[in-house]
């Protein structure tokens, strides 16, 4: 014997409902019991809804909301009430959620009272139903999450079949979303708010437009009717979505079967629409400063990926905090004139617009001087006195200062360059995993001291050692101090893939957010958290510059001693004494000669020449630098024939590979380039 008959031979009915559908299909006993027409077979979920008391069939929805989310089975007493609103029994039904299809078991329950319906317990589910809608809305953080809430309401005694959301862009109707039916490719977006369309006349008018049947539809909009009549509904609701006064909008609600828009039913779905109105316009809120903040953070952050030749290069930038979730962290990498690069990170404090404001601030003044050649003391020195002229006076509160780091890379020589503005040292990972803080001077945050000093402290970076430089929500975020913080870091530093700087990357940030960090909290548990910015840089145990020998030499010639500047070229000559074409090693001796003339000639002051050769035989690089004290830079000129002088910048531009004059803070460096052919 099945299953089924031996329920049946009790008093059970089986019943299945499909709410992706909204079909119901129950047997005879099922049927019989629920009080539906024609016996077994698919009904409508409307149908049976008619016949349950509007009270149990909220119940019944929130108790399948919930089996839904728990698992489990929903259970629920029903009272099945008949044409003139009396109850003719009760009913206990039993379904267990699949996805959207509910299956599950009915019988009758005796010794229930039976009698009509109060009026007082149809207020109370209305009352209920409007609660429950309230709280739903309330937690809707989204446009699309407004929608879905809005769609899987269950109206006490009637609930839409398909919904609308219509907005209002400057004289046109536009469509924000819908649900419950699909839009056919012959309704138009966005239409006139001069179309004889409900829609249109709500927006007009702020006042809702009832259609309880497709007659008065057609006839009181003939126009835009055909538009309609495809979808199959039989009644419609327009209203006003309205908030603070203005009416930002129009909701509607279609019906399958057919209503009549009683006073208690206009006064459930007015509420509804002005609960769906201020999610709306919260949702919307909330979704202009997402906006606002990737925009942000996308105009503050590189506008390509970082990278450095011979080098490997990650980075990262997590908003934590409230508001806009951005703040004043930042990094930057930035190609240099020289053909070095820099890496910046920095913090301005503070977590709001205004920080937010400053670092854009910041970050392209600092950019811009770094672009003009200063060497890194000069570029933090001037970006320190921009900040100090950017704060009010007038107003201590307004006074912001900044930390920075700004680290200068010569790829070839691994060598580093860096210059520390009251932000956290940058740390190192050797090559055998040990990590430590590399100690290097600093001078005060920026715009505190405007006129500080700031030393260069000069660093070495290894083959597959790795540098972390970043902000200190990476060392402090869980409560750590800078020591707790450093001790976390260097566990996670040892532990990472070094050979894999982005996966390394996602390890520091799940040290600090993820999992691992509920563990790990440090003694200061009630310090807000804060953005965080880290830069990995490593220097490539296979790339072109990791092998790379070195050729250097330092010469001064001194203003009472210039014959030294036949020394000088031979000491280039000496440097490049196996270089692969003799013509540009007579070049080389050229432009030196010329470049330390100069100096000599047109200033006061010594002249200082740096060489160094860095590279495999056949792809070497000479770089040249020669400096000295005084501010006056070079000019172009244009010599007749018969001139003894101004040919030194013609001449390096038409020999060298690369060329420039970079301001180095007290004085000034020319410097050329020339590469083995």
């Amino acid at each position: 014997m099945r299953t089924e008959d031996v329920l049946a031979a009790v008093g059970y009915g089986m019943w299945q409902w499909d709410e992706s559908t909204g079909e119901v299909t129950v047997d005879d006993r099922a049927a019989g019991l629920l009080g539906l027409s024609g016996g077994g077979g698919v009904h409508r979920s409307s149908e049976v809804r008619a016949c349950l008391h509007a009270a149990d069939y909220v119940t019944l929805v929130s108790a399948i909301s919930l089996a839904s989310a728990e698992g489990t089975v929903a259970e629920s007493l029903l009272r099945v009430v008949g044409a003139d609103g009396a109850v003719d029994r009760t009913v206990r039904v039993r379904l267990r959620p699949q996805g959207t299809l509910l299956s599950g078991s009915v019988h009758e329950v005796r010794g229930r009272q039976q009698g009509a319906a109060p009026t007082r317990d149809v207020r109370r589910s209305r009352e209920a139903f409007l609660l429950d809608a309230g709280r739903a809305l309330a937690e809707a953080d989204s446009t699309a999450d407004v929608l879905r809430v809005a769609a899987g309401l269950s109206m006490p005694g009637f609930s839409p079949d398909g919904l609308a959301v219509f907005g209002r862009e400057g004289d046109h109707l536009t469509v924000i979303g819908h649900y419950g039916q699909k839009m056919p490719d012959t309704f138009p977006p966005e239409m006139p708010l001069t179309t004889g369309y409900p829609a249109t006349e709500v927006i007009r008018t702020g006042q809702a437009v009832y259609l309880p049947t497709p007659e008065a539809y057609e006839q009181a909009y003939p126009t835009t009717w055909p538009l309609v009549k495809i979808f199959g509904r039989s009644s419609w609701a327009f209203l006003p979505l309205t908030v603070a006064g203005a009416t930002i909008g129009v909701w509607m609600a279609a019906f399958r079967e057919q209503v009549e828009f009683t006073s208690d039913e206009r006064s459930v779905l007015t509420t509804v629409a002005r609960m769906m109105a201020q999610a709306l316009a919260r949702a919307g809120l909330h979704e202009s400063e997402r906006a606002l903040s990737d925009g942000l953070q996308q105009t503050m952050m590189p506008a390509s990926r970082p990278a450095i030749e011979g080098m490997a290069v990650a980075a990262r930038y997590v908003p934590t905090g409230g508001g806009l979730q951005v703040g004043g962290d930042w990094y930057d990498v930035i190609d240099l004139p020289s053909g070095r690069t820099a890496i910046v990170i920095g913090d301005v404090q503070g977590h709001d617009v205004r920080a937010a404001g400053l670092m854009g601030q910041l970050k392209i003044a600092l950019r811009a001087y770094a672009a003009e050649g200063h060497r890194p003391d000069a570029v933090l020195s001037r970006t320190s006195r921009f900040l100090e002229g950017l704060s009010d006076d007038g107003d201590p509160a307004d006074v912001r200062f900044a930390t920075c780091l700004y680290l200068e890379v010569d790829p070839g020589a691994g060598t580093l360059e860096v210059v520390r503005a009251g932000h956290p040292e940058p740390c190192v990972r050797l090559g055998d995993g040990t990590t430590i803080v590399r100690r290097t001077d600093g001078g005060p945050p920026l715009g505190v001291e405007p006129d500080s000093d700031y030393p260069t402290t000069r660093l070495s970076l290894e083959p597959n050692e790795v540098l972390l430089l970043c902000t200190d929500g990476l060392i402090e975020t869980g409560g750590h101090d800078l020591e707790t913080g450093w001790d976390r870091l260097s566990g996670v530093l040892e532990a990472g893939p070094s050979e894999d700087l982005e996966a390394l990357a996602d390890s520091l940030i799940q040290a600090v957010h993820g999992p691992p960090s509920h563990s790990a909290t440090g003694p200061l548990a009630d310090r807000r958290e804060d953005d965080i910015a880290l830069v990995l840089l490593r220097r490539d145990p296979e790339g072109p510059t990791a092998a790379v020998p070195v050729r250097r030499t330092v010469l001064t010639v001194p203003q009472a001693d210039p014959g030294l500047i036949r020394g000088a070229r031979d000491d280039i000559r000496a440097l490049l004494h196996d270089w692969v074409s003799e013509d540009q090693l007579e070049t080389a001796a050229l432009l030196v000669s010329e470049v330390v003339t100069n100096v000599l000639v047109h200033t006061d002051e010594d002249a200082t020449l740096i060489a160094q050769v860095t590279g495999l035989a056949g792809t070497r690089r000479l770089h040249v630098e020669v400096g000295d004290r005084s501010d006056d830079m070079p000019h172009r000129r244009s010599p007749g024939e018969l001139a003894s002088s101004g040919r030194g910048l013609l001449l390096m531009e038409e020999l060298a590979d690369a060329w420039g004059v970079d301001p180095r803070g007290e004085g000034k460096s020319i410097w050329f380039e020339l590469y083995e052919a």
